[in-house]
């Protein structure tokens, strides 16, 4: 795994973290990297719930839903987070 990679992860996970954020209720002091940190968690646990409910066909890197699930797993979390702290 290349820096490239790295930092369009990071990328990533700032806008899947960015949309979560503004989806669900409340306010949350998270900065940039926290934000990031929330959106590629939110893609794993996104991308586990995509492979529960179908699985993506052979040689296919990515899944059918993937933004959505990312979103919807960011979230999941954001409740977590909220119901841990």
């Amino acid at each position: 795994m290349g820096i490239g990679h790295v930092i369009w992860t990071l990328i990533v996970g700032l806008v899947v973290g960015a949309v979560a954020r503004l989806l669900m209720p409340g306010q949350e002091h998270l900065g940039f990297f926290m934000t990031s940190l929330l959106g590629v968690v939110g893609s794993f646990v996104g991308g586990f719930i995509g492979s529960v409910i179908s699985r993506p066909t052979e040689g296919s890197v990515f899944h059918p839903a993937g933004f959505v699930l990312s979103v919807i797993g960011a979230i999941v979390v954001l409740v977590l987070w909220h119901h841990l702290m």
